[in-house]
């Protein structure tokens, strides 16, 4: 009896075992006339669909933070005085200003400065986006029967362009102190968004090579050796690393002007800031792009000429998003700028090609 009760639990064990070996969707067996491996290479144009995300931005210049005017021009203190500010008190300083005889309010006068505005703010309507791009396309196939297969998708890695969208400017503020002989005369309110960069003005506003190999897990249906006409479905996952980073060089400038303004202030030059001047500091950009995994998926064909050769075509979608961070440091004042923004990708991938079997 126990021996027969073994034998019965042996042979339902078993069962699964013999039905998988045989199942024409797992079986690890040559009998179909399939081949284990393809390979194929192609034409793979990329297809950006994400939007711009808005660039949110940090300065080393905290809000509240007491930095001396020093020399100004009369211009820039009428383009930034505060429209908002009391007419009358407006009236009376402009008029003082026109006294002075020159065009420059000098530090003795200009006194000191409240600055605000300029710790963190967002900019809505900016950021960047992918452009199409073309590379040659390599597609590896391992298949476990004739219905399943693993796929891997490489290629060459492409050059990107990042095109710009919008406008950044800097929300600056501030209420000054003007003094006379170490009299110190009504404050006077400054209020101005500062155009920092336009992202559109220069072509991309970036570029980067993209490498983004995929895996999938594939399903084709129909039979090796019936149906020369196969079309079959993925899902699997994406990688995307980007190396080979470069900003447009005259955006560059702009950003590179903008860590000057910032360094002035922390210089206790704030109007030089407002001159465009530039400072003691050397500032330098530096753009960088986060690594990030996406979910695809494919839908495709292979049409066979014969048993070794095929063509074959696919569209598939990645969910890929990532971020990217400009930084504009100096090596004596350390991190003047900080702008950060999601980058969206999205990217749909057309994909055509011929491929071998083997």
């Amino acid at each position: 009896m126990k021996k027969t009760l073994i034998c019965m639990a042996t042979s339902m064990l078993a069962a699964p075992m013999i039905t998988h070996a045989d199942s024409p969707y797992f079986s690890l067996h040559d009998g179909d006339g399939f081949k284990r491996f393809s390979v194929s290479v192609g034409a793979l144009h990329v297809m950006p669909q994400g939007k711009a995300q808005p660039f949110h931005v940090n300065t080393s210049v905290k809000n509240g933070e007491t930095a001396k005017v020093g020399d100004i021009s009369i211009d820039a203190v009428k383009a930034n005085m505060d429209p908002n500010m009391d007419p009358n008190l407006s009236t009376v300083f402009v008029k003082f200003l026109d006294t002075i005889g020159t065009n420059t309010l000098p530090g003795e006068l200009s006194g000191t400065a409240q600055v605000n505005g300029l710790e963190s703010w967002d900019n809505p309507g900016t950021g960047l986006e992918a452009d199409d791009v073309t590379t040659l396309g390599i597609m590896a196939n391992y298949f476990f029967t004739d219905h399943v297969s693993f796929e891997m998708k490489a290629g060459i890695p492409p050059k990107v362009d990042l095109m710009g969208k919008g406008k950044i400017y800097a929300p600056f503020s501030a209420v000054a102190t003007p003094e006379v002989i170490g009299i110190q005369l009504p404050e006077i309110a400054m209020k101005n968004n500062i155009l920092i960069t336009d992202l559109e003005a220069y072509g991309p506003a970036a570029s980067a090579r993209a490498w983004t190999p995929a895996a999938e897990l594939q399903y084709h249906f129909g039979k090796t050796g019936v149906n020369k006409f196969r079309p079959y479905v993925g899902l699997g996952v994406m990688y995307a690393y980007f190396n080979e980073l470069e900003i447009n060089p005259r955006t560059e400038q702009d950003l590179i002007a903008a860590g000057h303004m910032i360094a002035n202030i922390k210089e206790g030059n704030a109007g030089a800031a407002l001159d465009g001047k530039k400072s003691k500091a050397n500032p330098k950009v530096d753009l960088e792009a986060s690594d990030a995994f996406a979910p695809i998926a494919t839908v495709g064909f292979t049409y066979d000429f014969n048993d070794k050769w095929f063509a074959v075509g696919s569209v598939s979608y990645a969910h890929l998003k990532g971020d990217t961070t400009i930084t504009v440091t100096d090596d004596t004042h350390g991190e003047l700028i900080r702008s950060t923004a999601d980058i969206e990708i999205n990217p749909i991938l057309a994909y055509a090609g011929v491929g071998y079997r083997f």
